[in-house]
């Protein structure tokens, strides 16, 4: 989404298989070494349609940050969600960032746009958590994500780890 390059290392490969594939559907680079995993993102990412299953097909737990990277898109994309009911929490936010977002159900279509506006905007979960500092390091201006409470549940000290890689990020307390 940024157009990084990130090294990932003391990763499992074969358990994110699914993820993988379609980072590379979307036009990403994908290398593999043993435990070392390294992503170089497109200049824009192509789209590519998603239907969450059980292990190993497409996570659901990594639905709502494909959901941001689909965002921004060249084309038109589809999300399925066959595990959980209500996984969408995220997308009114994205929204308000500038996505082109439908949901109907368990269906979402994702309309990519040429980049995600700075907004403030509120957390609802984990992984939602995780979309929105996504497309917030995507985005044009500053965004302000609220609630983020739940990225802790899943994230230790996230912004430490995005600025290690270059990322202008920081956690404001109020």
């Amino acid at each position: 989404m940024t157009n990084g390059d990130v090294t990932v290392t003391g990763a499992v490969p074969r358990h994110m298989t699914a993820t993988l594939a379609k980072l590379e559907e979307c036009g990403a680079a994908v290398h593999v070494d043993g435990d070392r995993i390294r992503c170089t993102g497109p200049a824009r990412p192509r789209s590519a349609d998603i239907i969450t299953s059980p292990f190993p097909g497409f996570p659901t737990d990594m639905q709502a940050q494909m959901m941001a990277l689909l965002g921004l898109g060249d084309g038109s994309s589809k999300i399925t969600e066959t595990i959980f009911e209500n996984r969408f929490m995220h997308v009114a936010e994205l929204c308000r960032m500038g996505a082109a977002i439908e949901t109907d159900g368990s269906v979402a279509v994702v309309r990519g746009v040429d980049a995600y506006q700075g907004a403030p905007v509120m957390a609802t979960d984990l992984r939602a958590s995780a979309s929105l500092v996504l497309a917030g390091l995507s985005a044009r201006g500053k965004t302000e994500i609220s609630r983020v409470y739940h990225l802790d549940r899943g994230y230790e000290a996230l912004e430490k780890k995005l600025q290690s890689l270059g990322a202008r990020i920081e956690r404001v307390r109020s």
